[in-house]
């Protein structure tokens, strides 16, 4: 199992756009991000996402970490 990396919020959404989601909307410091085809996903905007937040954030896009690390080196 690939180890996740320990990102930013921002760095979070900014990877998941480029699988196709989009910015709904944004209470506080949270933004609800929606894709066509799967479930929407909610991403915190903090300076560290906990692993395991990012986990189950991955889980809820239906994308496995070797896919996400894949998607942060683009």
């Amino acid at each position: 199992m690939a180890k996740l990396p320990s990102i930013s919020g921002k760095k979070a959404i900014k990877t998941f756009e480029k699988i196709g989601y989009q910015i709904i909307r944004k209470k506080g410091s949270h933004f609800r991000l929606y894709h066509p085809n799967k479930e929407p996903i909610t991403i915190p905007n903090h300076k560290n996402l906990a692993k395991g937040l990012l986990r189950k954030i991955l889980r809820d896009a239906e994308i496995s970490v070797k896919e996400f690390i894949d998607l942060l080196k683009r």
